[in-house]
């Protein structure tokens, strides 16, 4: 059986707003599916679009954020440095992967959201019959995306992610550029959600996205299903 070559790809940016706090990506999001992904065996590169340490949210770095796969993280210095050194998002080749994996965090929002090599990557796999996965912030990366046809990737597609009652609970709804949620309707998404913060995936075809940090875990393991057919 061939290994599985799964991209990661993370945010550069670190700043949430103008509101002088940090931002990045969260870290359950990334550790719940890297494990996932890595202990069912398959290759993972990680990519960003800076290249070099991707920013962590530093409230995910909190007692009451951990998680067993982040307290595995935190102990797993192999990891860390590999994450340390991410790829250049403009070095990846598309032709090496078969899926593409975003984790979430506010960071995407500013930086990959309108990210063209991004965009393009997305947009290579998904015209490409390969799958595209995406929780809580990330599904923000597929707004630019468009489908072979030229319409928005998401259209016609049932979706979720970070909701905006999720939002206001963090009181960050007038700090984001947008809320990830109307975005996504506004491109014709046809949106869902769970109840706030507990685990809520959504596949539809070759799309997974997942709603909230919770999440991440059972998206990258539908991802793994999507995968073995």
């Amino acid at each position: 059986m061939n290994v599985l070559k799964i991209l990661i790809v993370l945010t550069s940016h670190s700043q949430l707003g103008d509101t002088g706090h940090k931002t990045g990506f969260w870290v359950e999001e990334f550790a719940a599916p890297y494990y996932a992904l890595a202990d069912a065996g398959a290759q993972i590169t990680i990519a960003s679009p800076q290249g070099g340490q991707p920013p962590i949210d530093p409230k995910s770095e909190s007692p009451e954020s951990q998680t067993d796969a982040t307290r595995r993280f935190f102990a797993d210095k192999a990891l860390q440095e590999k994450l340390a050194s991410s790829i250049p998002l403009t070095q990846i080749n598309p032709a090496e992967y078969d899926a593409i994996f975003y984790p979430g965090g506010h960071g995407p929002l500013w930086d990959l959201t309108n990210n063209r090599t991004s965009i393009a990557l997305i947009e290579q796999f998904y015209n490409n019959g390969k799958p595209v996965a995406a929780v809580c912030h990330a599904p923000a990366v597929l707004l630019h995306a468009k489908k072979a046809n030229g319409e928005p990737l998401v259209k016609g597609l049932t979706v979720t992610g970070f909701s905006n009652n999720e939002e206001e609970a963090v009181q960050l709804t007038k700090v984001v550029p947008f809320l990830l949620e109307d975005e996504l309707k506004k491109n014709g998404g046809v949106y869902s959600k769970g109840p706030d913060w507990s685990s809520y995936v959504l596949k539809d075809g070759l799309l997974i996205t997942g709603q909230n940090p919770a999440s991440s875990e059972e998206a990258a393991k539908q991802l793994l299903e999507l995968l073995k057919k």
